[in-house]
């Protein structure tokens, strides 16, 4: 099958379009053929090798983390899914590859694709909303009066986020530049903060939760506009101890996330808030839930552009320009 493939571990290095094996089909795997799949910065930093230490993929391997298309295969103890099926994934960590013609998928990470959306929409959507739906819901708890500050409003976890967290009924403020106001006030955040000109911590008091994506002198001061009992939630890093337990190498790996969460747990507690990483996992039950939002007219996702597959390094690139509103695709086939 033609995919788009890491020969080695390289900071700004190209992905080769060349021929990889098709997936093997397990017995609780279903075999997708690729509609779309979508770009994420997780790409550009597994292609970079930032992740190394944590997810050791093994050259030559298939990049690619979101997918949406059409089953082709079951294996013979699937029960949920059937030849023909229009599904949506974010596969297991240990499994991606969604940059090829063909992925193999367990049927628990699975779910139908959305009704509303067309491929190239539904491909955005997986590990974004997975993301968001584990930090706010799942993590942060957050429920109605609370109060969320979610950075980068316009980017793609962004902008999901926005519209998850309105729906439970919150109040939401968000970074962007002044060009993406509109955009972010129409998912429904209420207060916009153009980073440019304005510092986000002179500007928000005493919220309940931060969904952090920036730098760590954002980290620093986003524990500033927590009250007492708060949560910050980063999805980019430092990773901390219960990260080490979640992939199952706590003995190896919790001595290190140990001491690079150090500074961030440290001055959480300080100011008795709660800190948090989040490295979103795979779950089809969860995207089901999603699923059900987004036909009911909840949330829709934000597409920016969609490349064609052979335009994949492209894609990638424009994706590292961090530029991009909402999420960017590549899609395989033609729409259906």
């Amino acid at each position: 099958m033609r995919a788009f493939i890491v020969d080695r571990y390289g900071k700004g290095g190209t992905l080769r379009s060349g021929e990889m094996p098709e997936p093997e089909v397990g017995a609780h795997d279903v075999l997708v053929q690729v509609h779309a799949a979508s770009v994420n910065v997780l790409d550009a930093k597994i292609r970079n090798g930032e992740f190394k230490l944590f997810l050791p993929y093994r050259p030559p391997f298939v990049l690619g983390n979101d997918v949406a298309g059409v089953v082709v295969r079951a294996g013979p103890a699937v029960r949920k899914f059937g030849v023909g099926d229009e599904v949506y994934a974010r596969p297991d960590k240990d499994r991606i590859g969604t940059f090829a013609e063909f992925i193999s998928v367990s049927e628990n990470d699975l779910a139908l694709k959305p009704k509303r959306l067309t491929m190239a929409e539904a491909a955005s959507v997986p590990l974004v909303g997975l993301t968001a739906w584990q930090a706010l819901i799942e993590m942060a708890g957050l429920r109605k009066g609370q109060k969320v500050f979610v950075q980068a409003g316009s980017g793609g976890v962004g902008t999901f986020a926005i519209q998850l967290a309105k729906h439970v009924g919150a109040t939401v403020a968000t970074t962007t530049s002044a060009a993406n106001t509109g955009l972010v006030e129409r998912l429904g955040a209420d207060v916009v903060i153009d980073y440019r000109t304005e510092d986000f911590e002179t500007v928000l008091h005493d919220y309940d939760v931060v969904l952090h994506s920036q730098d760590d002198a954002t980290l620093a001061k986003s524990l500033r506009v927590l009250k007492p009992g708060g949560k910050l939630i980063s999805i980019s890093g430092p990773p901390d101890p219960a990260f080490a337990e979640e992939i199952g190498k706590p003995w190896i790996l919790r001595p290190a996330t140990r001491v690079l969460s150090h500074r961030a747990r440290k001055a959480a507690r300080r100011r008795q808030v709660g800190y948090s990483f989040l490295f979103m996992r795979a779950n089809g039950e969860q995207l089901r839930e999603i699923t059900s939002l987004i036909d009911a007219g909840v949330i829709t996702p934000v597409v920016d552009r969609v490349f064609p597959f052979d335009a994949t390094n492209e894609a990638m690139a424009y994706v590292q320009r961090g530029r991009a509103k909402g999420k960017v695709v590549i899609e395989m086939q033609e729409p259906r």
